[in-house]
């Protein structure tokens, strides 16, 4: 392989295609766009209610762990697996 040269996935390949064949069209007011997706991004993750649960000792020895692991803070490791589950995400392993 050339030390330039580059490698798409099956994905990747489409899109090139498609841009190729002219698929894609332009934005006409990018920035306007742009401020509008983020608004809606912020307001769909907005964390703006509060709940009080009781889990198991061992359960939370758990989650402590994980959460070290992935080197954030428990309750936003709890927030982001329930995230995961409601929207569908979060695969059970068994």
């Amino acid at each position: 392989m050339k030390k330039n040269e580059m490698r798409f996935d099956r994905e990747e390949l489409q899109i090139l295609r498609d841009f190729e064949r002219g698929e894609f069209q332009r934005i006409e007011d990018f920035e306007a766009e742009k401020r509008e997706l983020e608004a809606s991004a912020r307001d769909a993750f907005r964390e703006d209610s509060e709940i009080n649960i009781r889990i198991s000792s061992y359960d939370i020895e758990q989650l402590e762990i994980q959460a070290a692991h992935e080197g954030i803070p428990i309750q936003t490791y709890i927030s982001g697996a329930l995230h995961k589950l409601v929207s569908g995400r979060l695969k059970e392993t068994a």
